[in-house]
């Protein structure tokens, strides 16, 4: 059988992906579509130039390369029915159907999703009107979250903290199409209080298998401040996932979701991401996610010891009750360098010094926003979330100064991190 694998995307999650599968005895070929300088430079990988959104290039050439499976790391291609496309051409694929993807790919869906199955979950309301919208918000009597129905890359909701920032939010996506088609619809959703913990698991139709579980820093600054982001950083273990929650969520969460979309005709095959917040009535849903986080994956799939292709496989044939993944029982910490301007606007590319400085200390980088400079030479940061900064260690406290010292040595005009991640936010002792 072929040993060529495909990784689609060219972020810090499909970087990790590959590097992962590289790792597989059963893998002598990682082809990542269209992948990044990261993934160029990777023992046992090679970049692909196939836009993801070219999904006929995509299938024609894992066709070509007689590739044993597809791995379909972003949600717009997952949404758009890739993984239905691949199959019907006689190509195995890792990832939901198009009908199973739209508990991403539209918010709203996703909500009466939750609500129909009673699956634990926010209130919520659904306009297309800005008009309705504004007179609903005017009822309330505490403000909601404000969410672009469609797929926004992560930035789509809008946490107002009052009234006003909330009728503005609903203005400027629903009126002033600030997120496009994303935004023909909006979400005016309860707001949830409480820690906030990722819970990912593999899923074949039937069966799932919880991941460790990581903690993600949404927030662009120090101490949970300033605007909502993609993630900037995540760490292993959660002082508040502990295996008493896990097992809640897999039994209020996945195993009703799973239940649910069997039922529905459209069983769910892939990676489903759960977003919870912990709240005071219990652990709620606040998003799926059809596919693996970032950072979230860059954290959990160092810890993983398993072969990750005979997971996969599992998954896609029905059978991931016959894996049982293994995972290291140590800790792990990312820590996301990002672009000046991110998370509103986008910067002019600038070159990246200290890379390998970071991983001879032992750290692990992966690449995102990275791009390379006109002599193919320079690794450049081209904009969003450049890097992640990955380190693994016996305590969270040693992995978490292991991944900041990486990090330090990693240099270019206008980055911004965090320096919180997993240290004063998980209370790491010293």
């Amino acid at each position: 059988m072929s040993s060529t694998v495909m990784v689609v995307g060219n972020g810090g999650r499909e970087h990790a992906l590959a590097w992962a599968l590289a790792k597989s005895p059963q893998v002598d070929d990682v082809v990542v579509v269209p992948g990044n300088p990261g993934t160029a430079n990777e023992p046992g990988c090679r970049n692909l130039p196939i836009a993801v959104s070219d999904l006929d290039a995509i299938v024609a050439a894992a066709v070509d390369h007689q590739v044993r499976l597809v791995v379909v790391g972003p949600e717009d291609p997952l949404v758009a029915g890739l993984v239905d496309r691949l199959e019907q051409a006689g190509v195995a694929a890792f990832g939901p159907s198009e009908a199973a993807a739209q508990l991403e790919g539209s918010k709203a869906h996703c909500k009466a999703f939750l609500l129909r199955h009673q699956i634990p979950t926010g209130a919520a309301a659904t306009f297309r009107s800005a008009d309705e919208a504004l007179a609903y918000l005017a009822g309330c009597d505490e403000v909601p979250v404000v969410k672009a129905s469609g797929l926004a890359a992560g930035k789509g909701v809008i946490v107002a903290d009052t009234m006003a920032e909330a009728q503005a939010a609903v203005v400027s996506i629903l009126v002033d199409g600030r997120f496009g088609s994303a935004g023909a619809e909006v979400l005016l959703e309860e707001r949830l209080h409480g820690p906030e913990v990722s819970v990912l698991g593999f899923c074949d139709g039937e069966q799932f298998s919880i991941m460790p579980a990581a903690q993600d820093h949404k927030r662009l600054r120090n101490g949970d401040q300033g605007p909502n982001t993609g993630g900037m950083g995540a760490f292993h273990p959660s002082p508040v996932a502990d295996q008493e929650l896990l097992e809640q969520v897999a039994r209020e969460v996945f195993e009703p979701t799973l239940a649910g979309m069997a039922a529905e005709g459209r069983p769910y095959r892939g990676v489903l991401y759960a977003g919870m917040m912990l709240t005071s009535d219990g652990p709620k849903v606040i998003e799926f996610n059809c596919r693996f986080g970032d950072p979230e994956t860059q954290v959990v799939l160092p810890l993983l010891e398993s072969d990750l292709l005979e997971i996969f496989e599992a998954c896609r044939n029905g059978e991931l009750a016959t894996v049982t993944p293994v995972w290291r029982n140590e800790a792990a910490v990312t820590v996301v360098l990002a672009s000046a301007g991110y998370p509103e606007t986008k910067s002019e590319p600038v070159p990246i010094v200290g890379i390998d400085a970071a991983e001879q200390q032992g750290t692990k980088v992966f690449h995102a926003g990275t791009g390379l400079d006109d002599t193919r030479e320079v690794v450049m940061a081209t904009g969003g979330r450049v890097l992640a900064v990955t380190a693994v260690a016996p305590s969270l406290a040693q992995a978490a100064e292991a991944a900041h010292a990486g990090a330090d040595r990693i240099q270019f005009d206008g980055a911004q991190r965090r320096t919180d991640v997993a240290r004063e936010t998980a209370k790491v002792k010293q």
